[in-house]
């Protein structure tokens, strides 16, 4: 049985666990801790040296019951992967206090986390990889409370009368989902094939990769470094307190919105879905007619998808105007989605080993694409 004293840490990016004590390589107690300047917590990802292969390890994240969204852990397994490329699920148990999982090492070292990272040099290369191959345009770059770039692109010149297609990812750093989506985006765009000729003709793409950096990086679940929710500050957005909302609005009042479409992920749901704007003051047929057939030509697209499962519908004029999906709906009386992925699995079409994964949010942003190809004539 493995007994040796392991070294636990997460000093690098997106890292966070704290170590309780690491004496009993059976039974290696941990805490997650909270976003740096608020109380939320549930993103987790540490690096273990010192395992000894073929022996049983056990970790037990202790305050998982105190996190932000407690109901998460329940049917969730943590990921683990032992080159931070290739990520698979770890068989794991919540008791109601903590979550616990135990794990047989093919090699000395490993890294755990709650979803696949994605790490900001991975983020750098992405930015390079659109510039550089796949023909967009580094339009602007903003600036985040700690002064990382924040950057937009451009796919398309600007021109006049052509649809604005909006796509930002991340408000919530723990959703690294959300930039592998945009990844799969990017990559689908260094394509030429029939359906982007067509979209790009009428519609230029302005994406936003990551909109949170600080909060990645310092392993945060929901806030920026000033401790805002960044998808709780589109009607107070601050050039102090949330500079990555003040930005993109900037730039968005400047180019025009005609369908924004806003990417994360959810903890609790185990599916893909949509919420949108009927709560909206002005929401109107067209808007509704329009979110409809966006979910009908996704559930067509790909089984990654479906429209059974998500949040409760909004009650007529009680939208929470601070979410971006809704401020920006309002503001430019366009489609506005906020498309969720699962940290889970998504059951209607599940993967046992992987579950919901970098690779599988990369493809959706390429059905988005499509979906967005055949609807670009109807947004106005």
């Amino acid at each position: 049985m493995a007994t040796a004293t392991l070294t636990v840490s997460a000093d690098f990016d997106s890292g966070n666990i704290q170590v309780l004590d690491a004496s009993d390589a059976r039974q290696v107690r941990l805490a997650i801790r909270p976003d740096t300047r608020s109380d939320h917590f549930q993103w987790f990802h540490f690096k273990v040296d010192g395992l000894v292969p073929g022996q049983p390890h056990g970790f037990s994240l202790t305050n998982a019951g105190q996190s932000s969204y407690r109901n998460a852990w329940s049917g969730y397994h943590a990921v683990a992967s032992y080159d931070q490329k290739n990520w698979f699920r770890v068989p794991s148990e919540f008791d109601g206090q903590a979550l616990n999982f135990n794990f047989e090492p093919e090699q000395p070292q490993a890294w755990f986390a709650y979803f696949e990272p994605y790490s900001r040099e991975r983020h750098e290369w992405l930015i390079n990889e659109a510039v550089t191959h796949a023909g967009l345009q580094l339009l602007a770059v903003g600036k985040s409370a700690e002064g990382r770039d924040l950057p937009l692109l451009r796919k398309g010149d600007g021109a006049a009368g052509k649809q604005c297609i909006w796509i930002i990812a991340q408000q919530h750093p723990g959703e690294h989902m959300a930039e592998w989506f945009m990844e799969g985006v990017i990559e689908r765009l260094q394509h030429d094939d029939a359906e982007l000729q067509a979209l790009l003709a009428e519609a230029d793409l302005y994406l936003i990769p990551h909109m949170n950096p600080d909060g990645s990086f310092h392993g945060h679940l929901r806030t920026n470094a000033m401790g805002k929710d960044l998808n709780r500050a589109w009607q107070d957005a601050s050039a102090e307190f949330s500079p990555e909302v003040f930005f993109a609005l900037q730039q968005m009042q400047k180019h025009g919105v005609d369908l924004f479409i806003d990417v994360h992920g959810d903890e609790e749901i185990p599916h893909v879905f949509t919420a949108a704007c009927e709560g909206n003051p002005d929401y109107t047929p067209r808007i509704a007619g329009l979110e409809q057939r966006f979910r009908d030509l996704l559930c067509a697209q790909t089984r990654d998808f479906q429209q059974v499962h998500g949040y409760p519908r909004s009650a007529p004029g009680e939208a929470n105007l601070t979410l971006a999906c809704n401020a920006v709906g309002a503001k430019f009386d366009c489609l506005s989605l906020t498309l969720e992925m699962p940290f889970k699995d998504h059951d209607d079409n599940p993967d046992t080993s992987t579950g919901w994964s970098g690779k599988r949010s990369a493809q959706l942003g390429k059905d988005v694409l499509s979906v967005v190809a055949k609807m670009v004539g109807e947004l106005r």
